[in-house]
C-alpha cells in the first residue's frame, strides 16, 4: 500500500500545493476532514474503501468527517453534508489520480492535504492518523475539559 504523509510539516509553503488550501473544499475549512476518494475502473477498491468507512459512522461524526466519492466525473457525498462540488477541480487541487484510479485523499480541517493513499486504508489506520493530528488533539482536550468542568448529577 502506497501512502504519503503530509501532515507534520513545521514550514509551510504557500507555493507547494501540498500545502495550499483547496479552493473546491472551501466549504469545509475549519469545520470538517474530508475524505475524498477516486473511484477506479471497476469501483471495486473504492466500494471496499466506502464500506470500510461507513461501517464505522460514529467514530467518522466524532472526528468531523465529510466522505466524498467521485466517480467518472461527478462526485456524490457518501457521508456528512456538502454542496456544489466540482469533481474536476477538486481532482485538479488535490492531484488526483489519473481517471479509472484508485486514490485516496484526507483533507485537513485547515484545509491542506494530509494524507494520499493508492490503496484503501482501513478505518482503525485512518482514524489513527486523525488523532494524532495537533487540531484532533486540541478537539479531544477540549472535550475532556469540558466533560470535566460540567457538575455531577445528583439523583
Amino acid at each position: 500500500m502506497s501512502k504519503t504523509l503530509l501532515y507534520g510539516a513545521t514550514k509551510v509553503d504557500e507555493d507547494n500545493s501540498a500545502y495550499c488550501a483547496i479552493a473546491s473544499l472551501e466549504q469545509f475549512q475549519w469545520r470538517n476532514r474530508v475524505l475524498v476518494v477516486f473511484a477506479d475502473k471497476k469501483n471495486a477498491r473504492a466500494a471496499r474503501q466506502e464500506n470500510q468507512l461507513l461501517a464505522n459512522r460514529d467514530a467518522l461524526q466524532e472526528r468531523d468527517m465529510v466522505v466524498v466519492k467521485i466517480t467518472s466525473g461527478s462526485v456524490r457525498v457518501l457521508f456528512g453534508a456538502g454542496e456544489n462540488l466540482d469533481a474536476a477541480a477538486i481532482a485538479g487541487e488535490v492531484g488526483g489520480p489519473t481517471v479509472g484510479e484508485f486514490a485516496a485523499f484526507l483533507v485537513g480541517k485547515d484545509g491542506t492535504v494530509k494524507l494520499k493513499v493508492s490503496d484503501p486504508i482501513t478505518s482503525g489506520e485512518l482514524f489513527a492518523i486523525i488523532d494524532g493530528m495537533p487540531v484532533r488533539a486540541a478537539e479531544v482536550a477540549e472535550k475532556k475539559q469540558r466533560t470535566s468542568d460540567e457538575p455531577e448529577k445528583r439523583d
